[in-house]
């Protein structure tokens, strides 16, 4: 079964066609095609080892596609573009690292800059700036490791949030992270679709995706539905998608 659902637009901000990622023999992902448009919050649901973080870090151009292609405004890409921004799961970074939170934040502006350079004092300013806006100002000089997963979360964001670009791509962004952090992230992803930013994230909380998705990609490999939450939340979606867990059907967002 897959259900479908698309939102007219002149011109996707970006799209997958035919997107297939093999791992020798292993499919990773099968024929995925969709389209994003500007100022929508989309979220990628599925079980464990469904596809959700292939396809963000194909789109991130950090994972090169088997098959199929990814355009970004009409043009095909296969490396990271500045107008995408990428924040991979907290589970992959190294948090014995000595840095600071504010070392952390400052790694937004790696793309601008040189690595052999200072960093300017406006980019230091900038840097507090979205250590503010997330909270997190007040621990800029406390070691990155020595904080809590909401609060390691909020400086990834930080750091997201100077990199700029136009399409924002989050691994698990609610996993692990306490309930002030993910109304702050909800927030955050409501004023940035204000602003005609388009945001991805991965999640394995059918509930927290029905509140804050104005459409839903149900991935087991391959595209099983897409579409806004009251469309694509049905009961035979989501046995197609999760096999035989048991599944509970949640509210999808008031419109």
């Amino acid at each position: 079964m897959s259900t479908t659902s698309s939102i007219s637009r002149a011109q996707p901000l970006l799209e997958l066609s035919g997107l297939s990622v093999h791992f020798e023999r292993r499919s990773a992902i099968e024929e995925i095609t969709a389209s994003f448009g500007s100022g929508e919050i989309v979220s990628l649901v599925g079980p464990n080892g469904a596809g959700k973080s292939t396809v963000l870090r194909v789109l991130a151009g950090t994972l090169p596609a088997s098959h199929g292609v990814v355009r970004l405004r009409g043009v095909p890409i296969c490396r990271p573009d500045p107008s995408v921004t990428y924040v991979p799961q907290r589970a992959g970074a190294d948090w014995s690292f000595p840095v600071s939170v504010l070392d952390v934040a400052m790694m937004g502006h790696m793309r601008t800059r040189s690595r052999w350079r200072p960093f300017p004092v406006a980019d230091r300013q900038s840097a507090r700036a979205a250590l503010r806006q997330v909270g997190m100002d007040h621990l800029r000089d406390a070691q990155i490791g020595a904080l809590s997963g909401g609060q390691q979360q909020r400086v990834f964001l930080a750091r997201a949030l100077l990199q700029g670009g136009d399409v924002l791509l989050l691994d698990e962004p609610f996993g692990g992270v306490d309930v002030p952090t993910q109304d702050l992230l909800l927030e955050l992803f409501s004023q940035f679709r204000a602003d005609g930013k388009t945001i991805l994230f991965a999640t394995h909380d059918l509930a927290q995706a029905a509140r804050s998705s104005d459409r839903i990609m149900l991935l087991n490999r391959r595209l099983i539905a897409f579409g806004p939450p009251k469309d694509v939340l049905t009961e035979a979606v989501l046995r197609e998608t999760f096999g035989g867990q048991a599944i509970l059907i949640p509210a999808g967002r008031d419109s």
